[in-house]
């Protein structure tokens, strides 16, 4: 009896995934009261204009990015590099909002906004999935979504680079629950893919596939599971492999 009992208490957060998920309305409810703190704190910065430190670089006085989204454009920002960096996903989106809202700060702004939105709902959302841990999940992605520390990232139009990334960081962390559950060469792909992308937002994603081991150990308990842990690792190879080479871009 006392075996079983201690296997009973073995689930949930340290096993990885529970069998018994909250209800629906609740976890929609988390979501749209993570979307309005985030409006009420950062809805403002609609009002804001573009500032003159990175942001007519940027935007307003790149007449690539300004001329709106076309193909010209496009292959620009990927054989263009911005502050040392190789950027093209962000320079595409600017492009993408020139194309949308002209050289009105206000929507620039307002993408900014609704980018920080997703990446706070995706990560309680992950989190959740993760660990079945609901509210200690919410009250992580409601820390994320209103700390002072995102202030610039949200509130600064340049600074698009860090919004964007931060979504497909959530996005990869979600891909990969997925795939932890269900391994399979489409959901691995589509790790591969969010990665790929949020490196071409911003490469300080590099250290992500570490961050993806860690979720192996808790709360995925992937190690204690697999027959050879060895493999945890080697499927990470391609990972690291997009990681060195975004550093070597980057350093060159």
């Amino acid at each position: 009896m006392r075996i079983n009992k201690k296997t009973q208490s073995g689930k949930g957060i340290n096993s990885g995934f529970s069998a018994n998920p909250a209800p629906a309305w609740q976890t929609i409810a988390i979501c749209i009261f993570l979307a309005a703190i985030v409006f009420a704190i950062y809805g403002q910065a609609f009002r804001y204009g573009f500032v003159n430190y990175d942001d007519e670089k940027y935007v307003y006085e790149n007449t690539v990015v300004s001329a709106g989204l076309t193909p010209q454009g496009i292959a620009w920002a990927f054989d263009s590099y911005h502050f040392s960096n190789w950027v093209p996903l962000t320079m595409i989106s600017h492009m993408l909002d020139c194309q949308l809202f002209q050289l009105d700060p206000g929507g620039h702004h307002l993408t900014n906004v609704l980018l920080h939105i997703a990446s706070a709902i995706i990560l309680f959302l992950v989190l959740h999935r993760l660990t079945r841990a609901m509210w200690p999940s919410a009250f992580v992605a409601a820390i994320f979504a209103v700390h002072p520390l995102h202030v610039e990232s949200v509130a600064w139009v340049s600074e698009r680079k860090d919004v964007l990334s931060g979504l497909f960081f959530m996005l990869t962390l979600w891909m990969y629950s997925r795939y932890a559950l269900k391994p399979s060469g489409r959901n691995y792909f589509l790790v591969i893919l969010f990665f790929v992308l949020g490196l071409m937002a911003k490469p300080m994603l590099v250290t992500l596939p570490l961050i993806l081991l860690l979720l192996d150990y808790w709360p995925l308990n992937r190690f204690a599971k697999a027959q050879t842990p060895m493999r945890l690792i080697v499927e990470k190879i391609p990972l690291f492999a997009i990681s060195a080479a975004c550093c070597v871009i980057t350093i060159f």
